[in-house]
């Protein structure tokens, strides 16, 4: 991630955040130089008895003594990174890049979003970093003929804007064409919201990009559900190149922007050589310090590439349960509890493949029906899976380690199903059976079931899923 998360700093080359840093925007945009303490250009600020003017950065200092007061103030200010075309370097937009003020602990990305994060302000943060963004855009010009990219917090789209906010975000919608980057923090925290903030998104006409891909095995995993319109490459791709696990990801990246007709997009282009590289992974659109640094926008725009492959049409929101979405596609079947167990296991081994990590989500009904073994199998899933996920009534949060848990109600209709989805980069499958209600033996109770490879279908089955996933405390798992 290039943008304003804590992330970037294991990420983003630190000449990047040093430069920034020197650099504090003016209301009109322009960046205006702060002198470093005991600089020339500090000493001639001394007066004739050689007392210190305070500099801009002692004055923003005391102005905004605490993280409170930055977001009270709305003292954020944005830098664009120019994105180009991989062929031609032909102009194709702009990543937005926020800063606190200049002179105080909050200039730091990285410390100005943890710090919102810890006092519960992070999605107000949020909301003012696109709002200052897009006022300063739409100010140079800027209209939907150009991308604009721009890192938010997931969170946000289920929290209502700030008054004061909200004229500037509806108008940056729509006269602008946003791309929201979705952050890697999100993916295993809340993928229901993730994917409920994707929705929302595109329907005020945004595209989403998933960002960091590579970076963290959750990211690769969820790809397929979320189906973003741009696929980021994370940059440490480009400098290892010949690892067998690049070679994974990007195989992985390819096959679903084949698919999907998603753009790529590598960042961390710093050389030629990278830029080569960045091609042979497939990347149409690259940023980097080799085609742009961050700045404040040009006041004469550069004509820019009208970004057709990123307006893609959204992924159709799943309604119901997985066995009556599957089950009006495809014929169902009956058959014994019994004999449906050898298909689960099947599904559920493909999520012990450790190299290309899948999502493997499950319902078993009842807490009862997760035994001793069929725990243990799971969590042996969640050592290599990039996410687990077992619901059933009377399920703990985390019933087995690393595994995520979902209480259904006795009267929720996905009690009565019995599901095991699988989605990997190249591999999908999924057995979605319903409870016919008999009594007897559990090994002979029948179902009503569906077994699909359809990669659509099993999709769709699998965000439905996800759907009922409720997001887990930040620090449950440390």
């Amino acid at each position: 991630m290039t943008d304003n998360r804590p992330a970037p700093l294991a990420t983003q080359p630190q000449s990047s955040l040093r430069s920034a840093a020197k650099a504090l925007p003016s209301d009109d945009g322009a960046l205006r130089v702060v002198p470093r303490p005991g600089s020339i250009a500090a000493q001639a600020r001394q007066g004739a008895v050689g007392a210190v003017r305070p500099s801009r950065a002692d004055r923003a200092a005391n102005r905004f003594p605490t993280i409170h007061d930055v977001i009270d103030a709305r003292a954020i200010f944005p830098v664009f990174q120019p994105l180009v075309r991989a062929d031609d370097r032909a102009l194709m937009g702009y990543e937005a890049l926020s800063r606190g003020p200049v002179g105080t602990p909050w200039e730091n990305p990285a410390a100005l979003f943890a710090a919102a994060a810890e006092v519960g302000r992070l999605t107000e943060l949020d909301w003012a970093c696109r709002a200052r963004i897009g006022r300063a855009a739409i100010a140079a010009g800027l209209d939907r003929s150009t991308a604009l990219f721009v890192n938010a917090e997931p969170l946000a789209a289920s929290t209502p804007c700030p008054d004061d906010l909200l004229p500037a975000i509806r108008e940056a919608e729509r006269r602008l064409h946003l791309v929201i980057e979705m952050t890697e923090r999100s993916i295993a925290a809340d993928p229901a919201g993730l994917l409920t903030a994707a929705s929302t998104l595109r329907a005020a006409g945004c595209s989403i990009a998933l960002d960091d891909v590579g970076a963290i095995p959750a990211s690769l995993a969820l790809m397929p559900l979320l189906d973003p319109d741009v696929i980021k490459l994370d940059m440490h791709l480009l400098r290892h190149p010949h690892d067998l696990s690049t070679a994974r990801v990007v195989n992985s990246v390819i096959a679903q922007a084949e698919r999907s007709g998603a753009a790529i997009l590598a960042e961390g282009v710093e050389t030629s050589t990278h830029l080569a590289t960045a091609r042979t992974m497939g990347a149409s659109i690259v940023q980097g310090w080799l085609t742009g640094r961050p700045g404040p926008l040009p006041t004469e725009r550069a004509p820019s590439l009208p970004p057709e492959r990123l307006y893609r049409g959204m992924p159709q929101a799943p309604a119901g349960t997985p066995f009556q979405i599957l089950s009006s596609c495809r014929p169902a079947r009956r058959a014994s509890k019994d004999s449906l167990l050898a298909i689960s296991k099947y599904l559920e081994t493909k999520g012990l493949d450790s190299e290309e990590p899948p999502v493997v989500l499950a319902c078993f009904q009842h807490d009862r029906f997760l035994t001793p073994t069929t725990r243990q199998r799971f969590a042996r899933l969640a050592e290599s899976a990039g996410l687990v996920a077992a619901l059933g009534e009377g399920v703990a949060i985390e019933p087995a380690p690393g595994v995520r848990g979902a209480v259904l109600d006795a009267q929720d209709p996905l009690r009565h199903e019995w599901n095991v989805v699988v989605v990997g980069p190249h591999f999908a499958g999924a057995l979605v059976a319903r409870d016919v209600g008999d009594d007897g033996p559990d090994a002979e109770r029948r179902f009503d079931y569906v077994l699909t490879y359809e990669r659509s279908l099993v999709l769709r089955a699998a965000r439905a899923l996800v759907g009922w996933l409720a997001p887990v405390p930040p620090d449950h798992y440390r």
